[in-house]
Formats: C-alpha cells, sequence, structure tokens
C-alpha cells in the first residue's frame, strides 16, 4: 500500500530531528506507542506529550537543547494521529489514557520522570500527576487547555468546521486565524493539517482535573496571545490554584504557535525549571 500523505510528510518531519534520535514502539494493552528518544542515555527522563493533532514529532525544535541534558521521550499520543496503534483494550475513556501512559512509562523503564504537556497533552499531564504523584519529579504546562479554565466559545465557534467536516484546508485556516501572523513551520502545518483528516482518529478528553491536588513542582507557560483562553484570567486562576507554582506568560506566543514558536525562551524556561 502506497504510504498516505500525512505518512510521508511525518517521515519528512521525522528527519528534522537529531540523527542520534531512537524510534521505540512501545508495547501497550491498547496498542504500540511509537516514543521518539533522544539525549543522553544517563539523564534524567523527561517525557513530552504534545497537543492534539501534532504528533510527539513537535517537539523537534526543542528536542536538541533539552536532550543535552534530558533522556527526551517525546510520545505519539494514543487516539491520534501519529505511529500509535490502537489496539487490544478498547479506548473509552480518560481512566483508559492514564492506564495507557502507565504501561508506556512501564515499557519505557521509567519509574519516575519530568513530564511536559502542551494543550491537551498538558491536561493528560495533570491528570497523570494526580494519580501517580510520586512517579512525576516536575510537572510542566505549556499553554494547557481545560486545566484551569475552559475553551473560548470563539475558539470553539472556529474549530467546529474542521471537527465536523475535517479537511487540510480547514486545519489550515483555524491555524492561520489562531496563530494570527505569528510565522509558523511549514512543514509542521502540513503535518497538523493532515492529522486532522486520519482515518479513526479518536480523541478521548475527560472532566477538568483538580489541579489544586498537584504536590510537585508545578511551572504553568501561558500564551500571551493565545485565542484558545483568556492567558491572563487563565494566569489568575493558576497562581490562586498552585500557590507554590511558578506561572509566567509566553511573549508574543499563541496557542497553536507553540512550542514551535521562539523555541528559545521556551527551552530556556524550562530547563530553568527542570534546573
Amino acid at each position: 500500500m502506497a504510504p498516505s500523505a500525512f505518512d510521508l510528510v511525518y517521515d519528512e518531519f521525522r528527519a528534522r530531528w537529531p540523527g542520534s534520535t531512537e524510534e521505540r514502539d512501545v508495547a501497550t494493552p491498547y496498542g504500540r506507542t511509537r516514543v521518539h528518544v533522544y539525549g543522553p542515555e544517563d539523564g534524567e527522563p523527561l517525557v513530552l506529550l504534545p497537543g492534539g493533532s501534532a504528533t510527539g514529532l513537535v517537539w523537534f525544535a526543542n528536542a536538541p537543547a533539552l536532550g543535552a541534558r534530558y533522556r527526551v521521550h517525546a510520545v505519539d499520543l494514543l487516539g491520534d494521529a501519529g505511529r500509535t496503534e490502537r489496539r487490544g483494550t478498547p479506548l473509552r475513556s480518560a481512566d483508559d489514557l492514564i492506564a495507557w501512559l502507565d504501561a508506556v512509562l512501564d515499557g519505557l523503564g521509567l519509574t519516575h520522570t519530568h513530564m511536559c504537556g502542551h494543550s491537551y497533552g498538558a491536561w493528560l499531564a495533570v491528570r497523570y500527576a494526580l494519580h501517580a504523584p510520586r512517579r512525576v519529579d516536575r510537572l510542566a504546562l505549556v499553554d494547557p487547555t481545560q486545566v484551569f479554565a475552559g475553551f473560548r466559545p470563539g475558539y470553539l465557534l472556529r474549530a467546529l468546521p474542521a471537527l465536523i467536516r475535517p479537511s487540510e484546508a480547514r486545519a489550515r485556516a483555524f491555524l492561520a486565524w489562531e496563530t494570527a501572523g505569528v510565522p509558523l513551520d511549514d512543514a509542521w502545518q502540513r503535518l497538523y493539517a493532515l492529522a486532522t483528516t486520519v482515518p479513526g482518529r479518536r480523541i478521548v478528553t475527560g472532566r477538568r482535573p483538580r489541579a489544586a491536588g498537584l504536590r510537585g513542582p508545578v511551572l504553568v507557560l501561558l500564551a500571551e496571545h493565545s485565542r484558545a483562553h483568556d492567558a491572563a484570567e487563565v494566569a489568575a486562576r493558576a497562581r490562586r490554584t498552585l500557590p507554590h507554582g511558578e506561572v509566567a506568560l509566553l511573549p508574543g506566543a499563541t496557542h497553536h504557535s507553540l512550542p514551535l514558536a521562539d523555541p528559545e525562551r521556551l527551552n530556556d524556561r524550562l530547563l530553568d525549571f527542570l534546573g
């Protein structure tokens, strides 16, 4: 069978990662999970969870800096586009996602790890840290959605056409609206847009987690011009919820320009926090 347009751009984007990056297919009850692994074998582990439709490859601009110090594990999410398979135990709920991530960490041999998530990946990271607090050393949340506040209604209305009738053109139009002129990597735009059209995608969501229950060190980085939510409002809620956490804005960034927009600034923030 000839590779799909998504597969072709996925492989093209994979080539943007450092040459020593390893591809791991981790067996779980829900199917094999693709993990892109980079960094020193004796480095502290750092698990990266992407936003929806982005795949683990979206961290390509962050991997070189983070992987200089940490053993980076960038995961293709279960139920989303990418090279993670959905076979075996059905994916039905957020609890299934937590069980899947437990199995992924077990398969990677990670008894504990730092964890960083963007958008939907941040929502999943929070739920996992609440589920297994002793397994997550430090937690970084990059413009988290459905954690401290819901989506703006206008954002959902703009996203609706691409959700109801997915197409590359609709996804690109949505990206152009949300990023509002922030320069975007063209290959990533194609990857994101084609990911929305992959047959069988099933993004599982759930209720907003009780983030006040987080006990370890937490960093919340918010996109200054995010259209997914009001960054100032989310920052205020995050500070009230996590009085001992770190909360900061990423100047000039929008929700979907991350984590690619100004990667040096994001990398510096993450490295300072992970310390």
